[in-house]
């Protein structure tokens, strides 16, 4: 019989089961909505600190005594993203072992250290490189939120509803990618190109309200508090590899795009930090926006269908950004990169419903040959949220790629993207082989119909 939660806040539930029906619609699904809006804010106030150095490295110029040149500002973009890849599968597995109140509570003040030093050094004429490099490191704190957030999110709601869901928790998280831009731009109008402190300033108070609002408000669930070992079974099936590639493409590039997007402006077109933040938060905030888009497609029309049209869209996205590079056209490579960004959005939310429903169909499969349902969907909750840490953590890896492969390109003899363009455009059409051929082909379509598709599947 499944415990009804308690009405004190931020506690710990028992018995928590979001696929009884009765249970749902009497107590679960308030609970679950309360949580989703405390994770989105803690999320997002994650993804700005994790991105800010997109912003910052526009102000960074001889005026202010930090000149850097564009290989070196790529560096300092490239850090944070790998960092916060690689922080991605702990802190995925830190909400199995603290419960995801008590980790949100500290995963979101820890970033007072990073923001407040970033405050400091920005004012300092001569920092040296590798000051901002240790910096940059620190702020990948933020990108290991998301992992967390996601893997916490998925375990209260029913696998019929975890696309809208997660969507809407992703997107409320990497919106923070536009609007940490959005403020560099009013701090560039208003103040000047000089006052970088001024965007890290702004996030302090807001990341104690976010800690607070999570540390009296949130809720730690049992399904996942009780997940030992999850990361490790989920690692040894081929899915986790499948997925986790399609991320890269998806989610690696939403984030990589969004780290380098300024510079790249800056690099390709000679703009001014003004110029360049003017336009920046543009791609960020509609691929943000997109995110529950693609996962409310996925619950619809099928994640792995969804997922391939996507690709493709991608590829062609990318050889018209290749044909405005040759042109000198900045309308139309602005407007290429801005759909690159929205498609990256709606692949994020379904790849990422993909994940549960592997597992909820594991589960079918399972109640079927005499499986206790409980135990059956309580295990898939447990291998979804594990799944999601790792995928998150592969899949931000892309952005590392990304920001790398523009450096490369922008510091050969042409000095310009073109030739990392290029490998992303291979890239994503090694995406749409994989999801036809893994997801999409008959017979798998025929042993797997909530994965490849249909009405409220995956």
């Amino acid at each position: 019989m499944t415990t009804t939660p308690h009405s004190r806040p931020g506690r710990r539930i028992d018995g928590w089961d979001p696929e009884d029906e009765a249970f749902w619609q009497r107590t679960g699904r308030r609970v679950a909505h309360r949580n989703l809006r405390l994770s989105i804010l803690s999320e997002h106030v994650g993804f700005s600190v994790w991105s800010i150095w997109s912003v910052l490295v526009l102000f960074m110029s001889p005026e202010i005594g930090l000149d850097f040149d564009a290989a070196e500002k790529f560096l300092l973009t490239t850090v944070p993203t790998l960092v916060g890849a690689l922080l991605r599968l702990p802190y995925s597995y830190a909400v199995t072992r603290f419960g995801g109140r008590r980790w949100t509570v500290f995963a979101t003040s820890v970033l007072l250290v990073p923001t407040g030093l970033i405050c400091y050094f920005v004012q300092q004429p001569g920092t040296p490189l590798g000051v901002f490099l240790v910096l940059g490191a620190l702020t990948g704190l933020g990108g290991g939120n998301f992992a967390s957030s996601m893997t916490n999110i998925t375990s209260f709601f029913p696998q019929r509803e975890q696309g809208w869901a997660l969507g809407l928790n992703a997107g409320g998280g990497n919106i923070g990618v536009a609007v940490v831009q959005v403020v560099g731009l009013l701090v560039v109008a208003t103040a000047g190109g000089t006052s970088p402190a001024l965007v890290a300033g702004i996030y302090l108070p807001l990341i104690v309200l976010a800690a607070l609002l999570a540390a009296l408000r949130m809720d730690d669930v049992d399904a996942v508090v009780t997940a030992p070992g999850a990361q490790r079974e989920v690692l040894r099936s081929s899915h986790a590899w499948w997925l986790s590639l399609l991320y890269v493409g998806t989610f690696g590039s939403f984030i990589g795009y969004g780290f380098a997007f300024g510079l790249v402006l800056q690099s390709e077109f000679g703009f001014t930090p003004l110029q360049a933040a003017t336009w920046t938060f543009l791609g960020p905030l509609l691929g943000s926006l997109a995110r529950p888009v693609g996962g409310l497609l996925a619950d619809r029309c099928g994640g792995a269908r969804v997922t391939c049209w996507n690709f493709l869209a991608m590829a062609a996205g990318t050889g018209v950004l290749l044909v405005a590079s040759g042109l000198d056209s900045f309308p139309l490579y602005l407007g290429s990169f801005v759909v690159l960004f929205v498609l990256s959005g709606v692949g994020n939310g379904s790849v990422y419903k993909m994940i549960p429903a592997v597992f909820a169909d594991r589960a079918r499969r399972e109640i079927a040959g005499g499986g206790v349902p409980a135990d059956a969907f309580a295990r898939a909750r447990r291998s979804s949220g594990a799944l999601m840490g790792a995928a998150g953590a592969v899949g931000a890896l892309g952005g590392v790629f990304i920001n790398l492969a523009f450096r490369a390109s922008f510091g050969g003899a042409a000095a310009s993207g073109d030739a990392a363009l290029a490998t992303f455009l291979g890239c994503y059409l090694v995406c749409v082989l994989v999801t036809w051929a893994v997801y999409l082909r008959p017979r798998h379509a025929a042993a797997r119909p909530a994965i490849a598709g249909g009405p409220g599947r995956a």
